[in-house]
């Protein structure tokens, strides 16, 4: 199964709180953790956790749960964005693919955190524990040393980008 999940940011993201690992925990955590909550749920326990990217615009990786084998790519460069989306004019591509089937959700999500708000204030919410291994997935992605993409790596994790104007 391949996660691709790229939201391009503006200028404003480079210089706000969230470029910042230090306090917003990095790419993964920031637009990740909700998928890897769901992978978990859906999935069993991870078996392995393998990272290929992991810098302030991209992360990449390999994860085994226990019933499925999921390559992700994440990011926040508007550079990753496939050409057909481009050529829409979106900003967003979602999807996941499942033995070459592919399940594309870029829209819908626009008021996903003011309604998970107003679920947590009707006290429709689950347990502080629910969300236990993919807080685990993430600390791991944040303080892993990637590894060379060799073997079972996401398609995006190779494609050449513009470089970032804060990288040297």
């Amino acid at each position: 199964m391949d996660l691709t999940y790229l939201t391009s940011r503006g200028h404003w993201y480079d210089t706000s709180w969230k470029e910042d690992a230090s306090k917003s925990v990095g790419i993964a955590t920031n637009i990740g953790v909700h998928f890897f909550e769901l992978f978990s749920w859906i999935f069993g326990d991870v078996k392995q956790n393998i990272v290929h990217v992991n810098t302030h615009d991209r992360s990449a990786g390999y994860l085994e749960f226990e019933k499925a084998r999921v390559r992700w790519f994440l990011s926040i460069n508007a550079d990753t964005l496939p050409d057909e989306i481009k050529a829409k004019g979106q900003k967003t591509c979602r999807s996941i693919t499942i033995e070459g089937e592919e399940l594309e959700f870029s829209g819908g999500f626009t008021d996903l955190h003011t309604t998970s708000y107003q679920e947590i204030i009707a006290g429709n919410l689950y347990g502080a524990e629910a969300p236990g291994q993919a807080i685990e997935i993430v600390h791991k992605i944040r303080h892993a040393n990637p590894i060379e993409a060799t073997g079972d790596y996401h398609p995006f994790v190779k494609k050449p980008l513009a470089k970032h104007p804060f990288e040297k």
